[in-house]
């Protein structure tokens, strides 16, 4: 009895007491349209292992847990538990809070990382989220080749337990406060991907609770495999995963950071085009190119500038022949760098500390693309739409982000088209404005949606692509299945097929949804 008393009312901070077993839920119309409005918390809380964790709210945990990177239609949760086994989410006589949430009709969100801002999220407006942070056990398995990571382990975790142990793997997000299992459920670039592929390449199996509450173990010998490889948050709850890893092949990395003035778009991405994106040219197995776009008034007073990130593995100095072109341009500002792999993040800008891993309040919808190339002419184009939405005086957007994300791609695509639900093996560029905003009602979001929508557009049509191809991990929720998954009818059915056979009642349906 000590142990549900301190579940649900010391740590909550809650006013009933669990021997009351069946508690009310006043204030539930703040959080959304919410039925029942009685729910037996007490008779959940016995179920669970002994750390997990109950939140409900006016509690200070319960805020903490709710709050998202990107306050933009929002998931609204009416209870938070914090697993802290995988038999926690287990529905089982003893141990079951999905069955809890099925008894009582109520919708449940796995989260993590919290950084998913897909507007979708907001067609929950009540219900469980399952909060899987305390599920962030990282084993090594003895021979060195795979390591069995937690559902709730986040990236940077993940890096510095592989690095400690002389090992790395393709880790996603590329963002050190990004859950790991988040984005590589919808394939997950990383900075090793020309190395090995995507964070889901390297997936060998995975521990997965159904919507029934089934825990099933996931490998190439199940048709689900395919799915949760590209379109994993359709079809249940990841406890965990065991995933390839690698020696560690080169700790030393080099950065060359190139900052131009706005009026020379055209010409950086012409001769980024000529390095690595016409004819068979591809980005070398060991360079990745970043750039972005942001208004920096201490710079450039009157338009964004573009910043460009060369990072190569295995050197001091980035070499000459990636760096000379654009140095031939005349950048404003050039800076070197050297380090480890583990500076990467802070080298671009995305570490613990840095402004993209704080929870602001703001809101900040991404508007992604993937292209082949760059289409110089769409570049100047979007520049200047995105110019005119940063620089002026009274603008919401004037802390957007424009991001480029050029990675390395042989490890991508030397898997097989067809392999994965990840459709776009044979794109080489990641393309998202990021606007970012304080929220002031639906009219500004609208704007942003307008403005969003009109770069991606741009870009879409200097693309030459018949449809459109979008990363689910940074999708706005306006995209469609076909955008995110792939449009090719067979790719449709198969995703289908599968949602039908193992998520029927489409409980896992608030996240880029299949159907």
């Amino acid at each position: 009895m000590h142990h549900l008393q301190m579940k649900l009312f010391a740590l909550l901070a809650w006013t009933g007491t669990v021997a009351c077993r069946t508690i009310p839920f006043p204030g539930h119309e703040a959080r959304g349209d919410y039925y029942p409005s009685i729910v037996n918390y007490g008779q959940l809380a016995g179920k669970l292992s002994r750390t997990a964790q109950i939140y409900l709210p006016s509690s200070n945990e319960f805020e903490l847990a709710v709050a998202r990177w990107s306050n933009l239609s929002t998931p609204v949760a009416t209870v938070v538990v914090v697993p802290s086994t995988e038999h926690d989410v287990v529905e089982t006589v003893s141990l079951s809070f999905v069955n809890f949430a099925n008894q009582y009709s109520l919708p449940f969100l796995a989260t993590n990382g919290v950084h998913g801002s897909i507007t979708t999220l907001g067609k929950m407006t009540y219900g469980i989220e399952i909060q899987l942070g305390k599920l962030n056990r990282i084993v090594i398995a003895k021979d060195g080749k795979t390591a069995t990571i937690g559902g709730g382990v986040n990236s940077k975790n993940l890096t510095d337990t592989l690095w400690a142990a002389g090992k790395q793997t393709v880790v996603t997000g590329t963002c050190e406060c990004v859950s790991y299992l988040g984005p590589a459920l919808g394939g997950g670039h990383g900075w090793l991907q020309g190395r090995y592929g995507l964070v889901s390449d390297q997936f060998v199996s995975m521990n997965v609770v159904l919507a029934n509450g089934n825990l099933i173990t996931v490998d190439a010998k199940s048709e689900l495999f395919w799915g949760m490889r590209g379109a994993g948050h359709n079809f249940g709850i990841v406890t965990s995963i065991t995933s390839k890893i690698y020696d560690i092949k080169n700790r030393n990395y080099a950065l060359a950071t190139l900052i131009f003035s706005g009026d020379q778009v055209e010409a950086v991405y012409r001769v980024a085009n000529e390095q690595w994106h016409t004819g068979e040219k591809t980005m070398p197995v060991d360079l990745i190119n970043w750039s972005y776009w942001f208004f920096d008034p201490s710079i450039d007073p009157n338009k964004p500038v573009i910043a460009m990130y060369l990072i190569q593995e295995g050197v001091d100095t980035v070499n000459a022949a990636y760096t000379q072109p654009f140095l031939d341009l005349g950048p404003i500002i050039t800076q070197a760098s050297s380090g480890s792999y583990r500076d990467l993040a802070k080298w671009t800008g995305i570490s613990l500390n840095d402004t993209p891993c704080q929870k602001t309040g703001n809101a900040n919808p991404r508007f992604p693309i993937y292209l082949k190339s760059y289409n110089t002419t769409a570049q100047g184009l979007v520049y200047e739409l995105f110019r005119q939405a940063t620089t002026n005086a009274s603008s919401p957007f004037s802390n957007s982000l424009f991001m480029f994300e050029g990675y390395s791609q042989q490890g991508v695509k030397a898997i097989s088209k067809d392999a994965t639900a990840f459709a776009y093996r044979g794109d080489n560029l990641l393309v998202a404005p990021l606007l970012t905003y304080v929220p002031n009602g639906r009219a500004l979001d609208k704007l942003a949606f307008k403005l969003g929508n009109q770069i991606r557009q741009v870009l879409y049509e200097g693309g030459g692509e018949t449809s459109l191809h979008t990363y689910v991990n940074y999708a706005y929720g306006d995209e469609t299945s076909k955008a995110w998954y792939g449009s090719e009818p067979w790719r449709q059915n198969r995703l289908r097929t599968l949602k039908k056979d193992f998520d029927p009642r489409g409980k896992f349906s608030f996240y880029a949804p299949i159907a």
